[in-house]
């Protein structure tokens, strides 16, 4: 995984100051998305419209998806309602698809299990099955672009490890920045 942090590092290191200047929180990520590489981010009620979307069995769901072809990420527009800072982590899920694993132009499809930023509410079943390795690193890449080791480490000196400001600076969820506190902390 450290190869991946070091890629998210690269990209981040590739903004142009205009869009971030490597300091100010929260990382803005659908901007970078869409100004760095070109992706527009769609809010869509029901993922499973998108072309080639597969069938899914009842209570499944997507949570976002990358239309590589179409140089677009969709993301679940109800999450997005419900949890803002998951938002966040599937558009840099996505962008870790996009930046990692986009051999062709086949479109990827992410459940909510896969996407690893949130605690499943009491109405989402979890997923049984063990989360694939490409999953595990766009989750990876998602956290190092949206909560740099570095700017964790500073945050967390400077608020004396305030777990709800650094989820507040960071624009993440609690579940994201207890995981990423665990890998930038040393």
């Amino acid at each position: 995984m450290e190869g991946i942090e070091q890629r998210a590092e690269r990209v981040l290191a590739t903004v142009p100051t205009w869009l971030w200047d490597g300091e100010q929180l929260p990382v803005p990520i659908e901007d970078i998305a869409d100004s760095c590489f070109g992706l527009l981010i769609r809010d869509m009620e029901d993922l499973a419209a998108a072309p080639g979307a597969p069938s899914l069995d009842g209570g499944q769901s997507l949570s976002g998806l990358l239309l590589p072809s179409r140089g677009e990420i969709w993301v679940s527009a109800d999450e997005a309602r419900q949890w803002p800072p998951r938002r966040r982590f599937t558009i840099g899920h996505e962008l870790g698809h996009w930046c990692l694993h986009r051999a062709s132009e086949e479109p990827v499809y992410c459940r909510p299990a896969s996407i690893v930023a949130e605690e499943p509410s009491s109405t989402t079943t979890p997923d049984p099955l063990p989360i694939p390795p490409a999953e595990e690193e766009a989750n990876a890449f998602s956290a190092a672009l949206l909560m740099p080791a570095r700017l964790v480490r500073a945050h967390y000196r400077r608020t004396g490890g305030d777990f709800a400001a650094l989820c507040q600076l960071f624009g993440s969820s609690g579940a994201a920045m207890g995981r990423r506190l665990h890998a930038a902390i040393p």
